[in-house]
């Protein structure tokens, strides 16, 4: 079940007119994404939509879904001004009727889950991969709490149950083919709550199985 308080975190901070977290895509995902022939392609925790948005604008058909209507609204708002559609969905991923191998990719950007689901949300969007498959994930790492008490502005979770390990990602996805997988110190420069210098897991796998 949705933890309230976490609920209300997220609706509060999509609940202004300005973009949390800005309208540009993340760096990374750009990047992987130019390397990769459209397809459908599903975005967990997708908040305002500025990933999603921009990987339909390339040809995508695409998914997503959050915990926070206030997070889809300013999503369907920017995919309306970029002229594209997304399916976006609100609710937690148990309740939600994607299909098993339905998606060619699955972006985990900056989807930082509570520490007590994180691995099972991991278990169950595998399902949801095709074999051949890619995982393109940008998460803040464990030693990213050393930046935050540095600068509060680069943001991120501030229990480390919720920041990632190359060992976690490892256990959570065993059936890939690691084509990166490394922890990074990045500048970061999105929207209002992501800005400075930050340590972060950037993964991408391809599905064996």
């Amino acid at each position: 079940m949705t933890d309230n308080t976490w609920l209300n975190r997220w609706d509060e901070r999509y609940s202004s007119e300005e973009f949390a977290y800005g309208t540009e895509p993340n760096n990374y995902l750009r990047e992987q994404l130019s390397q990769l022939t459209p397809g459908k392609i599903l975005f967990p925790a997708e908040g305002e939509g500025r990933n999603a948005v921009f990987a339909a604008t390339q040809g995508w058909l695409v998914s997503a879904f959050d915990i926070s209507a206030n997070g889809r609204d300013k999503a369907l708002q920017l995919a309306g001004q970029q002229q594209v559609i997304i399916d976006y969905q609100v609710g937690e991923l148990s309740t939600l009727d994607y299909q098993k191998e339905q998606f060619d990719a699955i972006a985990l950007i900056y989807a930082h889950f509570p520490g007590a689901v994180k691995s099972s949300i991991h278990q169950m969007l595998n399902q949801y991969l095709r074999k051949g498959g890619f995982i393109i994930f940008e998460a803040f790492s464990k030693n990213h709490l050393e930046y935050i008490a540095k600068n509060e502005k680069v943001g991120g979770p501030k229990d480390i149950e919720s920041l990632f390990s190359i060992e976690e990602i490892k256990a959570d996805f065993p059936d890939y083919d690691i084509i990166e997988l490394a922890e990074t110190e990045i500048e970061l420069n999105e929207g209002l709550f992501h800005n400075g210098t930050g340590s972060v897991i950037r993964f991408v796998g391809q599905k064996l199985t």
